[in-house]
């Protein structure tokens, strides 16, 4: 029987790993895995999350390449879009797929076809007790268990990617990557949903095994596969600050109390407007809405929170239908007629709840009152914008200088992986 060994990493709080250490703990934390003869797929995020995916990937394939009877790559997309041959050799430093298949010859990489069925092989299912326990009462129904078939298919999965505070599960990496990374859209909806019955802002940046981590794992544990990680922390200027091999659980854990360090502000004090200045890796509302979740814990009640991104242009590049016909809510307003919204995957309601923020709604009257402004400073337009129950500014309207002057304001550029809070 296989005994996994203790996890092998480095991190510091205050500074990058320097390029030697990086190397030296990664090669001897992937040779410690005795992947001799294995057929192993590496499971890796795609462009938006912040990794030197190359870098780390460089050591990988020179390490277990010469030792493995396979070694692939899966883009772990969740629902997001799917990446052209292109945009997979530009996410790995390449120009273009013949340099990326001259730097890693050998390995095949693939998308993760979360819109095809034939994708996916069922591992069993959580019972309804099993979600009611996991929840915490919160759930109480039967989920399959379905994965992307080709985690099936190899004697190991590694993930190679970051740990960031997250809006749905406390802290994101590990076995994440699995479900929802390269799940079918029955643990995505549930586990999602899951997170914001719970809310954002109870629940991002928490450390150790939460409720949605706990369904995460329990649906892993139903892999055949050896599940393994390296889990990186990222500084805020895109550099590594830890590296973690092991067994998922146990290195991503180590991250993410690195990560609780190096991802975390503090404010003393909530301010009245906060402008999140998002990066180009956050191509739709979708994935910029991280600039609300990371920010909201310190705007002040009543105050405003603005998405600041000009090249913005829709909701969802793959939800969009379904974001229009609920629009953006806080959770109460589900709930209070949730038969009304069957129709609707819970994960896109868990997206609308998520990015509306904390707030109420009264069934009686019909008024919901959100805790604080929301608005949208994209290429969306405005009349758009209303109707998703959101508020609009021109972005070229926005003096960025001039904002982050006024003391009641707070600019953050490239919002999305930092997360603020208050002391």
């Amino acid at each position: 029987m296989h005994t996994e060994q203790d996890v092998i990493g480095a991190g510091h709080p205050d500074r990058v790993l320097a390029q030697a250490e990086l190397t030296e703990v990664l090669h001897r934390g992937l040779a410690a895995l005795r992947l001799d003869g294995a057929r192993v797929l590496v499971i890796v995020p795609d462009a938006t999350r912040s990794i030197p995916l190359d870098q780390l990937f460089d050591t990988v394939y020179d390490t277990l390449a010469p030792q493995t009877a396979a070694l692939d790559v899966l883009i772990a997309l969740g629902t997001h879009p799917m990446m052209t041959p292109l945009q997979i050799a530009d996410r790995f430093g390449c120009p273009d797929p013949a340099a990326l298949a001259r730097r890693w010859p050998g390995v095949t990489f693939h998308n993760h076809r979360w819109d095809d069925p034939a994708t996916f092989v069922e591992l069993g299912r959580i019972t309804a007790g099993e979600l009611a326990e996991l929840s915490g009462g919160r759930l109480v129904e039967d989920v399959p268990v379905r994965v992307n078939r080709m985690v099936t298919e190899y004697d190991a999965c590694l993930v190679v990617g970051p740990v960031f505070p997250h809006e749905v599960v406390g802290f994101s990496g590990g076995d994440k990557y699995f479900f929802p990374g390269v799940s079918g859209p029955e643990l995505i909806n549930v586990s999602h949903w899951l997170g914001a019955l719970i809310t954002s802002v109870e629940i991002i940046g928490t450390l150790g095994i939460t409720p949605v981590r706990a369904l995460i794992e329990r649906a892993a544990a139903l892999i055949p596969t050896r599940r393994l990680t390296v889990a990186a922390v990222i500084g805020p200027g895109g550099g590594v600050q830890g590296a973690y091999v092991g067994p998922t659980r146990p290195a991503w854990a180590a991250a993410a109390q690195l990560s609780a360090q190096v991802n975390i502000r503090y404010l003393d004090e909530p301010v009245r407007r906060v402008v999140s200045v998002m990066p180009l890796m956050y191509d739709d509302i979708w994935t910029a809405a991280k600039g609300m979740y990371k920010l909201e814990p310190v705007v002040a009640d009543g105050g405003e929170l603005i998405i600041y991104a000009p090249h913005v242009r829709t909701f969802s590049i793959t939800h969009d239908r379904h974001i229009r016909q609920v629009g953006y809510h806080c959770r109460d307003y589900f709930l209070a007629d949730p038969a009304r919204f069957a129709d609707v995957p819970r994960g896109v309601l868990a997206h609308s709840t998520h990015l509306r923020g904390a707030g109420s709604y009264d069934p009686a009257t019909g008024r919901e009152s959100g805790r604080i402004t929301v608005t949208l400073a994209t290429a969306i337009p405005a009349q758009e914008c209303r109707a998703a129950n959101l508020s609009y500014r021109d972005p070229a309207g926005l003096d960025l200088t001039a904002l982050a002057a006024d003391p009641e304001t707070l600019v953050v550029p490239r919002a999305g992986e930092l997360l603020y809070r208050l002391r």
